[in-house]
């Protein structure tokens, strides 16, 4: 009953059940992007949907080096305090849940520490790295915590360990610092370069080996995001 069931979840999705098709997607986001934050529920929804046709791996875009070489010229955003309207925007426009206070009384000086605990996270494993980013956005988005500061990211790691045994914290205040969290930070950023990446959230929608891929960019709907995959796996 329970094959049946995924049989026709995947034929009102666009997957046929012989195709063998098994569906990649690189998912561009930031720590610090407010519209990452709006489009999470979209993303465990991709996870939940689709579950073993779907590879998901996440590249950290690093959004913010810092303040002084910072300027977004489509919010007019060069400040932190000026970060604070953009976040009121993004909440009044997804719904979704959003505290903009942090930007007036402890602003992230960089997104790149939270990035690069994102990877040592991985360096565990992906799926903790996936739980990890998930309560990093909800310590700065929901409470207001500076994820730029090492103390506050070694406190979320704390916080999933408690919840999940698997994620060991002595091991994630070891590699937070690590030659290679950073490489593969640096390694995300050139990828996000490589691919003219701009905006967050963006999704690369991949078909294993056939050679089409479908770049959304932009913070979507499921069901739209649903619609494209099923074009793309038919096409």
């Amino acid at each position: 009953m329970e094959k049946q069931a995924t049989l026709k979840r995947n034929r009102k999705k666009g997957i046929p059940a012989d195709s063998g098709c098994r569906l990649e997607a690189v998912y561009y986001t930031d720590p610090l992007c407010c519209w990452s934050w709006a489009f999470e529920p979209v993303i465990q929804r991709l996870v939940n949907e689709y579950g073993e046709r779907l590879s998901l791996r996440y590249c950290m875009g690093g959004m913010l080096s810092g303040w002084n070489n910072y300027h977004d010229t489509l919010h007019a955003v060069s400040r932190p305090i000026q970060m604070g309207p953009v976040w009121m925007q993004a909440r009044q426009l997804s719904g979704v849940e959003l505290n903009d206070t942090i930007w007036f009384t402890d602003p992230p000086a960089s997104s790149y520490p939270a990035c690069v605990a994102v990877k040592a996270a991985a360096l565990q494993s992906e799926h903790l790295a996936a739980q990890y980013l998930l309560r990093l956005r909800t310590a700065v988005m929901l409470k207001a915590k500076n994820i730029a500061k090492k103390e506050v990211l070694i406190s979320v790691a704390e916080e999933l360990s408690a919840e999940n045994p698997l994620f060991d914290t002595g091991k994630f205040r070891k590699q937070l610092t690590c030659q290679q969290a950073i490489d593969a930070f640096r390694a995300d950023m050139q990828e996000t370069k490589y691919r003219g990446i701009h905006r967050f959230p963006s999704l690369l929608l991949q078909v294993k080996g056939t050679g089409k891929t479908l770049l959304l960019t932009g913070n979507r709907p499921f069901e739209a995001i649903s619609s494209c995959i099923a074009q793309l796996l038919s096409a």
